[in-house]
């Protein structure tokens, strides 16, 4: 008796999973490359929307501190200290001292932060809604349909 990890049919199952792995990543890819553009568009880059999007709904407050922004965003704290800054003098994002210690520092949405972050988010909503059945299902590309990136053909 053949030991399964060795069949056929073993390897065409790795295979189907990898292929829809490969295209699960895809689709998050271009929903990413979607949601870029769209902040870009709305005049302000896609790191500026990451923290907007993380001073708003990250801890459940509409409030968060650098350290929490520096967790969600996956940055470094003094990176992530310099986006708050910039986003400052962009008028996206307030800060405001912690009660008492003055190295907490409070980041919140301003209105202009707010208007845009929801410009952005309804965007991406409607993206999603539109591939909520798509990223889930099986690939349906063959070898001859998949597309290509621009410039590659």
């Amino acid at each position: 008796m053949k030991h399964p990890i060795n069949s056929g049919e073993a390897k065409a199952e790795q295979l189907e999973k990898l292929r829809r792995l490969a295209w699960f990543r895809y689709r998050l890819r271009r929903f990413q490359r979607f949601s870029e553009q769209v902040a870009r568009s709305l005049d302000i880059t896609p790191q500026q929307h990451q923290l907007l999007l993380g001073v708003a709904g990250y801890t459940g407050r509409g409030w968060a501190t650098i350290s929490e922004l520096a967790e969600f965003l996956q940055g470094r704290h003094n990176a992530v200290v310099g986006l708050v800054q910039r986003a400052v003098e962009r008028g996206l994002v307030r800060k405001a001292q912690g009660p008492g210690d003055r190295r907490y520092v409070k980041v919140h949405l301003t209105r202009k932060g707010l208007a845009i972050l929801d410009k952005v988010s309804r965007k991406n909503i409607a993206e999603l809604r539109a591939l909520q059945f798509e990223i889930l299902k099986s690939p349906q590309a063959r070898p001859g349909d998949v597309p290509a990136a621009a410039g590659t053909e």
